[in-house]
């Protein structure tokens, strides 16, 4: 295969969500890798913007992917490249908020590939969720032959959503669209907070001295992949012509319990004051997650190269770092208590 690294060079390039952890992460990398200007567009409603990356070639641009003015704006800037990862995230933030996660999700994503059709991008890459997509009835390794109809939050429903707005314009336009199904990202970037993911919250939580909340049973696995795994997945579906029109997912391609996550954080972190098991909610249906990476490994030449211990040690590292932004930005509820956390650690 071609060095996908090589293809950035150059091009404008329009990156949503582009302040999150992946985002970021995911702009610091096409940046470093020579980009002309890669523009972000993002709200901070789930995001900080002194997360963004500093790089001259990098251009922020505060607003909502619902506001047709602010995508006037950034596709005035005529990116060929679009990376769609903004989101209203994720599945008991959209239980409690259904029509924000419609709006934002699916008109959202709409409107974008609208303006991204106007503009003729040569790449189009949707952030979409296998956690989402395979529903909780398919079987191990998931595959992506396998959508389900029995989904459970919002969430779920408008990430499937925008893979099938994704197959309308790919069907009726030739939409050059990608659309990569991720899996339990963790890594530097992500702050924790009330709708946020497993790994920031139990890290947080653990440099405070507190039990680590286990929702339900220990003993549920879920597909932990890192974030710098991720990016080189977007950058390679971006890229070879062999990912367009096709799904796959991102993943690590291997299981790690929620029991074992919180004993490493635990031990990584110095806490001695354990795990606290408390009530299953009703949405997550899912005792086990693994995903194939057979096809992303065939098509683009994805392979997770990150060790889970690694990348759970980068994390923590760069909690350290930025403990005092992070304490500032964590999203809990004021004077958040052990009953608090019992309905806001997610996984």
């Amino acid at each position: 295969m071609s060095d996908y690294r090589e293809s950035f060079a150059g091009k404008t390039i329009l990156v949503t969500g582009g302040a999150g952890a992946i985002g970021s992460n995911l702009c610091r990398a096409l940046a470093d890798l020579g980009a002309g200007m890669v523009v972000i567009l993002d709200d901070l409603s789930a995001s900080n913007k002194w997360n963004i990356p500093s790089n001259r070639n990098i251009m922020f641009c505060e607003g909502s992917i619902v506001d047709e003015s602010t995508l006037k704006r950034v596709f005035n800037e005529r990116p060929s490249i679009v990376f769609h990862l903004a989101a209203f995230f994720a599945n008991q933030n959209s239980v409690d908020y259904p029509e924000r996660d419609l709006s934002v999700n699916g008109l959202g994503t709409l409107r974008l590939m609208q303006y991204a059709k106007m503009a003729t991008v040569d790449r189009f890459v949707y952030a979409s969720s296998g956690c989402s997509i395979y529903g909780a009835e398919a079987p191990l390794p998931l595959k992506e032959d396998f959508m389900s109809m029995n989904l459970t939050t919002p969430y779920q429903i408008t990430k499937m959503l925008g893979e099938l707005y994704g197959n309308f314009f790919l069907n009726h336009y030739d939409f050059p669209v990608v659309k990569a199904r991720f899996f339990n990202s963790f890594g530097p970037g992500e702050v924790p907070g009330q709708y946020r993911n497993v790994i920031p919250n139990f890290i947080y939580w653990a440099m405070k001295g507190h039990p680590l909340p286990i929702t339900g049973n220990p003993e549920a696995t879920r597909d932990f992949t890192y974030v710098g795994d991720l990016v080189d997945g977007l950058l390679r579906a971006a890229h070879y012509e062999e990912a367009l029109g096709e799904e796959f997912n991102l993943a690590s391609g291997t299981e790690t319990t929620i029991g074992h996550l919180a004993e490493r954080v635990n031990e990584l972190t110095g806490n001695d004051a354990g795990v606290q098991i408390v009530g299953k909610r009703k949405w997550d249906t899912k005792s086990r997650l693994l995903a194939s990476v057979d096809k992303a490994n065939n098509l683009i030449g994805y392979r997770p190269a990150m060790k889970f211990d690694d990348g759970l040690k980068a994390t923590i590292d760069w909690f350290r770092e930025n403990w005092k932004r992070i304490e500032e930005a964590a999203d809990f509820p004021p004077g958040a208590s052990s009953a608090v956390r019992e309905q806001v650690t997610a996984t």
